[in-house]
């Protein structure tokens, strides 16, 4: 099942077309973060300006260096000791979808823990957009039950794992400083 699942969200993802998808937070929309007109895809879903930046998905250190080419010392330890979900907002990203990244020249990524949202990435081979499953500025849906018939509707394709979870946990934001140090957005 896991396996036809990523078969299927591969195409999906290669076709530069939109995903629903379970991820480690909450259920996500997804597509290439390296396609600005998958990218746009999600804006229209989500009824979201451009200007606010998504949150990327890689599948681990090696893949976020493609794209955070310098990552500093302390950062990069603390990433190697993370273990709930968390996402950081990094500087002076390469090779992203321009409307994936902020007007300021950050973007939101996190490693994910997954084991779908993993193996569909590393299969991939490129990072992919998770974005809550909700019309901009409505509740974030805890559960897959709670996801909105609009946004079922407008999505190229559902993931038909993990429906009967439920998880209200967010990721842990952090924004990397001025002086390199970490700060905390959201715990």
């Amino acid at each position: 099942m896991k396996s036809r699942e990523i078969n299927k969200a591969l195409e999906i993802l290669k076709d530069k077309n939109t995903l629903l998808y379970p991820t480690d937070t909450v259920w996500g929309i997804g597509c290439d973060a390296t396609s600005e007109v998958a990218v746009a895809k999600i804006f229209n879903i989500k009824k979201r300006s451009e200007s606010k930046s998504l949150i990327i998905l890689v599948d681990g250190l090696e893949m976020l260096q493609q794209y955070i080419p310098r990552i500093s010392k302390p950062v990069f330890n603390y990433i190697q000791k993370i273990s709930k979900p968390t996402t950081i907002i990094y500087n002076n990203p390469i090779g992203l979808a321009k409307n994936v990244v902020a007007n300021d020249n950050t973007v939101a990524i996190r490693i994910v823990q997954n084991d779908f949202c993993k193996e569909l990435i590393t299969k991939f081979e490129k990072p992919i957009v998770s974005t809550s499953a909700n019309i901009s500025n409505n509740p974030t849906p805890k559960s897959f039950q709670e996801i909105e018939k609009s946004i079922l509707d407008s999505v190229d394709y559902i993931v038909n794992l993990q429906r009967e979870e439920i998880n209200d946990k967010s990721s842990t934001i952090l924004k990397i400083g001025k002086n390199g140090e970490l700060i905390v957005l959201r715990e």
